[in-house]
């Protein structure tokens, strides 16, 4: 039986192919001071603009992939969870891949209404709810959930300690939890060339790229908020392009 495993994939979007996988074993010290890197109205202002872009198929690639192996995750547990919630569900990276197969009713949660109108129906239906979940207590009961699910959208969360704590909080004993951020090295190459060019032209750079979780960080918060059976792996996924620009108009 699992008790309240957890299983990460971080994806490194700027790295050649491969897949390491990392078993935590031992926990590490974390301030209990959070720190508002992220402009939660701003990241709002951001997905509600990105909503009505016509053209957004053609950018959400890389979501769309990574739903699309968080769902087929779901497949690896031998039984069907009844009650299913998706954090940050964006336009339903995950929700539009589950079948009725694995899951039997899931609630879509994220900041932008105008992602979740944009999200197509899949097989099992979804009840969406809008909220910033940074910060906040999950609308759902003490263990009252099966599995949560969250596909690159915790990378914009300030207080991702709390928010690991509520999942945790809100899943069922034997629930489990499955998710994928950004990885430490995503997007190395662009954090390079600008921070090179900035010392070439100004003689010191500032940070132009947000800070992503480290494999190690990530085992050490996870087991901190009590999740048990940790697995975290790591996938590097090339993408090329042959200049700066076409790059920024995907980010």
């Amino acid at each position: 039986m699992l008790s309240n495993c957890s299983r990460f994939l971080l994806s490194n979007a700027t790295k050649c192919a491969g897949c390491q996988r990392f078993l935590h074993t031992s926990p590490r010290s974390f301030a209990e001071t959070t720190q508002n890197i992220f402009d939660r109205r701003a990241k709002l202002i951001q997905n509600e603009r990105a909503a009505i872009n016509p053209d957004l198929d053609n950018y959400d690639f890389l979501k769309e992939e990574i739903g699309y192996r968080l769902s087929d995750r779901l497949l690896d547990v031998s039984r069907k969870f009844d009650v299913a919630v998706d954090v940050g569900s964006g336009r339903g990276w995950v929700t539009r891949h589950l079948t009725e197969h694995s899951v039997g009713r899931v609630t879509a949660i994220d900041l932008s209404p105008g992602m979740l109108d944009s999200a197509p129906d899949g097989e099992v239906k979804a009840e969406r709810i809008v909220m910033d979940v940074d910060g906040a207590d999950l609308p759902f009961n003490d263990a009252s959930v099966d599995v949560v699910t969250s596909c690159l959208s915790m990378h914009w969360v300030n207080d991702l300690p709390r928010l690991f704590r509520e999942i945790h909080r809100v899943l069922k004993p034997d629930g489990v939890f499955i998710g994928a951020m950004f990885g430490g090295d995503t997007l190395m190459e662009l954090r390079v060339s600008l921070q090179l060019a900035e010392l070439e032209r100004e003689g010191g750079f500032s940070p132009h790229v947000s800070p992503f979780v480290e494999v190690r960080d990530l085992g050490s918060l996870l087991n901190r908020s009590k999740f048990t059976m940790i697995t975290i792996d790591t996938d590097d996924l090339k993408v090329g392009y042959p200049t700066i620009f076409p790059l920024m108009r995907d980010l």
